[in-house]
């Protein structure tokens, strides 16, 4: 008879208790991205930066722990959306973040956006959701995909190029990115190719053409261990010392380890660089090396950031997972120290941000990248007219 009367206390003092603490369990985040294949250096570089993230946070958000989920798209759309399915179905994940490729996240975001499950993007930014497809339950921590090489074009502008060939991979982010040299270079295009996308690694035929075409400058896009392999032909062709290079998202933390002296004299762009001086960039880089013994690259400064405006928004409402508009307008606010400094959001939940020139520079024995000057200023992507969302 006493037990029973403890078993009714115990259920009457529970169900006594407001249910945001009953609830109160963890965060769980649902993370995706590439971890297979020759991209896997950048996913890899994308989880070891959100780890670092979480340990300074204590392995907390707003007093909850945090629950990771790490799943590989293995960099195919369909992978990657079955992967997210199961994250909101299965696993029910309060955030899903990662997402390096436009492809994939262009094929999850459906799914993501329909269950109303909050989708941080610490990489791709395609044109499309930047745009008509913007949504409440997106947010991105990178950039749109114009973008940086909106800045290329305006460097080549400054620099007096006049005329220049295109390159880039056959898919969406390929797409984003030579329009966006488009939208801001004031020369001639004088030859366009898309390549193949993942599996092309022979570049001859394209940079034939490109020579033939004479211009003043080439234009490239390839991410990962396949812009390595391009700028390695594009030095063995002999095209380097009679055709200058402008280049996104090739040279970077971790191609410079392989490409070392190749990398010297190719000028890129980036919201964030290595050397940028407020707190948060120093206590993030220094920590990086000091626990992974490497340099962090832009996708990892990205990564780091996506942890951190989750956690400003669970910590806004107090770890109640349930208040979603508030967690919502607490991310709009970007209130945290973001390693690139501070930035704002646009109406289509894309930061509005500065744009850097970088160069590699030679340091002793290894190589690293400096800011040599700001492309552009308080930058808003060209989409942002077509979102429809208020706020």
């Amino acid at each position: 008879m006493r037990t029973r009367w403890m078993l009714g206390a115990a259920m009457l003092a529970l169900a006594a208790l407001p249910a945001q603490a009953q609830d109160k369990k963890d965060v769980k985040i649902g993370f995706v991205t590439t971890f297979t294949g020759p991209q896997a250096v950048v996913g890899n570089d994308m989880r070891d930066a959100f780890e670092l993230a979480l340990d300074h946070l204590g392995r907390k958000m707003g007093g909850l722990d945090v629950t990771m989920i790490y799943e590989d798209d293995t960099l195919k759309p369909d992978v990657g959306k079955q992967k997210t399915d199961k994250l909101i179905q299965a696993d029910r994940v309060n955030f899903l973040t990662g997402y390096m490729m436009s492809h994939v996240l262009l094929a999850s975001y459906k799914s993501a956006v329909d269950s109303e499950t909050f989708i941080i993007s610490a990489n791709a930014g395609p044109s499309q959701i930047a745009g008509d497809l913007c949504s409440p339950w997106f947010f991105s921590t990178s950039w749109q995909g114009d973008q940086v090489p909106q800045a290329i074009g305006e460097y080549m502008n400054q620099k007096g190029v006049k005329s220049v060939y295109l390159l880039a991979p056959n898919y969406a982010a390929g797409k984003d990115v030579i329009a966006g040299v488009k939208a801001n270079f004031k020369g001639k295009i004088v030859g366009e190719d898309y390549t193949r996308w993942p599996d092309q690694l022979d570049f001859s035929t394209e940079l034939s053409k490109a020579r033939a075409a004479k211009p003043d400058a080439i234009f490239a896009f390839y991410p990962g261990a396949v812009g390595i392999q391009f700028l390695t032909q594009y030095s063995q062709s002999g095209l380097r010392g009679q055709i200058p290079l402008y280049t996104s998202f090739i040279v970077d933390a971790l191609s410079l380890p392989r490409l070392k002296d190749l990398s010297l004299g190719v000028p890129g762009a980036q919201h964030w660089v290595i050397d940028l001086p407020n707190d948060a960039n120093k206590k993030f880089v220094t920590d990086f090396k000091k626990k992974f013994g490497r340099d962090p690259s832009f996708y990892a400064a990205q990564a780091y950031d996506a942890a951190m405006l989750i956690n400003s928004a669970v910590s806004a409402v107090g770890g109640d997972l349930t208040k979603k508009d508030a967690m919502r307008e607490a991310m709009r606010k970007a209130n945290y120290a973001s390693v690139r400094g501070s930035y704002k959001y646009g109406n289509n939940h894309f930061p509005i941000q500065n744009f850097y020139l970088q160069e590699a520079v030679k340091d002793g024995d290894s190589f690293t990248l400096k800011t040599v000057g700001t492309a552009l200023k308080d930058h808003q992507d060209r989409y942002a007219e077509k979102c429809k969302m208020k706020w």
